[in-house]
Protein backbone atom coordinates (compact mmCIF):
# COMPACT_ATOMS: atom_id res chain seq x y z
CA UNK A 1 0.00 0.00 0.00
CA UNK A 2 1.33 3.14 -0.57
CA UNK A 3 -0.08 7.06 -0.06
CA UNK A 4 0.54 10.03 -2.29
CA UNK A 5 0.90 12.96 -0.25
CA UNK A 6 1.66 16.02 -2.09
CA UNK A 7 1.30 20.10 -1.12
CA UNK A 8 3.23 19.36 2.01
CA UNK A 9 4.88 22.33 3.92
CA UNK A 10 9.26 22.34 2.75
CA UNK A 11 9.71 21.78 6.20
CA UNK A 12 8.37 18.51 6.90
CA UNK A 13 9.80 16.12 8.38
CA UNK A 14 9.60 11.99 8.06
CA UNK A 15 8.68 11.88 11.62
CA UNK A 16 6.18 14.42 11.46
CA UNK A 17 4.26 12.54 8.38
CA UNK A 18 4.63 9.43 10.19
CA UNK A 19 2.85 11.16 13.53
CA UNK A 20 0.33 12.20 11.38
CA UNK A 21 -0.67 9.09 9.59
CA UNK A 22 -0.42 6.95 12.71
CA UNK A 23 -3.67 8.04 13.18
CA UNK A 24 -5.37 5.61 10.86
CA UNK A 25 -2.94 2.52 11.29
CA UNK A 26 0.16 1.26 11.13
CA UNK A 27 2.84 3.54 9.13
CA UNK A 28 5.33 0.84 7.35
CA UNK A 29 7.55 3.61 5.61
CA UNK A 30 7.71 7.23 4.80
CA UNK A 31 9.58 9.06 2.34
CA UNK A 32 10.23 12.25 1.37
CA UNK A 33 12.14 12.51 -1.92
CA UNK A 34 14.29 15.41 -2.12
CA UNK A 35 15.67 17.90 -4.90
CA UNK A 36 19.07 17.05 -6.42
CA UNK A 37 20.28 20.23 -7.42
CA UNK A 38 18.79 22.23 -4.61
CA UNK A 39 18.88 19.57 -1.76
CA UNK A 40 15.29 20.65 -0.52
CA UNK A 41 12.35 18.26 0.02
CA UNK A 42 10.56 18.53 -3.17
CA UNK A 43 7.08 19.00 -1.14
CA UNK A 44 5.26 15.82 -1.53
CA UNK A 45 5.89 12.51 -0.18
CA UNK A 46 4.71 9.01 0.17
CA UNK A 47 3.49 6.56 3.61
CA UNK A 48 3.22 3.29 3.31
CA UNK A 49 0.17 1.56 5.27
CA UNK A 50 -0.39 -1.70 7.08
CA UNK A 51 -3.40 -2.23 5.36
CA UNK A 52 -6.04 -0.97 2.85
CA UNK A 53 -8.76 -0.20 4.85
CA UNK A 54 -6.06 1.81 6.80
CA UNK A 55 -4.71 3.46 3.49
CA UNK A 56 -8.14 4.20 2.52
CA UNK A 57 -9.03 6.01 6.59
CA UNK A 58 -6.15 7.82 5.67
CA UNK A 59 -6.71 9.31 2.72
CA UNK A 60 -10.25 10.30 3.23
CA UNK A 61 -9.46 11.61 6.45
CA UNK A 62 -6.47 13.92 5.50
CA UNK A 63 -7.01 14.65 1.84
CA UNK A 64 -7.78 18.57 1.62
CA UNK A 65 -7.02 18.86 5.37
CA UNK A 66 -5.08 21.83 6.51
CA UNK A 67 -1.55 20.99 8.37
CA UNK A 68 1.30 23.60 8.45
CA UNK A 69 -0.13 25.78 6.59
CA UNK A 70 -0.95 24.06 3.58
CA UNK A 71 -4.13 21.97 2.32
CA UNK A 72 -3.22 18.39 1.69
CA UNK A 73 -3.70 16.48 -1.48
CA UNK A 74 -3.74 12.52 -0.07
CA UNK A 75 -4.43 9.77 -2.70
CA UNK A 76 -3.91 6.46 -3.28
CA UNK A 77 -0.21 6.63 -4.91
CA UNK A 78 -0.20 5.84 -8.81
CA UNK A 79 2.95 2.97 -9.84
CA UNK A 80 6.08 4.60 -10.54
CA UNK A 81 6.71 4.11 -14.44
CA UNK A 82 10.22 3.76 -15.83
CA UNK A 83 11.64 7.15 -17.55
CA UNK A 84 13.20 5.55 -19.91
CA UNK A 85 12.33 4.42 -23.82
CA UNK A 86 9.31 2.27 -22.53
CA UNK A 87 7.64 5.04 -20.64
CA UNK A 88 4.53 5.26 -23.59
CA UNK A 89 6.28 7.86 -24.84
CA UNK A 90 7.71 7.58 -28.34
CA UNK A 91 10.49 9.23 -30.39
CA UNK A 92 8.81 9.03 -33.54
CA UNK A 93 5.99 11.12 -32.11
CA UNK A 94 3.68 7.56 -31.25
CA UNK A 95 3.52 6.72 -35.14
CA UNK A 96 4.06 3.25 -36.16
CA UNK A 97 6.06 3.60 -38.98
CA UNK A 98 6.71 0.36 -41.13
CA UNK A 99 9.99 0.13 -43.42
Amino acid sequence: MSIYVGNLSYEVKEDDLRQVFAEYGTVKNVQLPIDRETGRMRGFGFVEMESDAQETAAIEALDTAEWMGRSLKVNKAKPKTDGGSSGGRRGDGGSSRRY
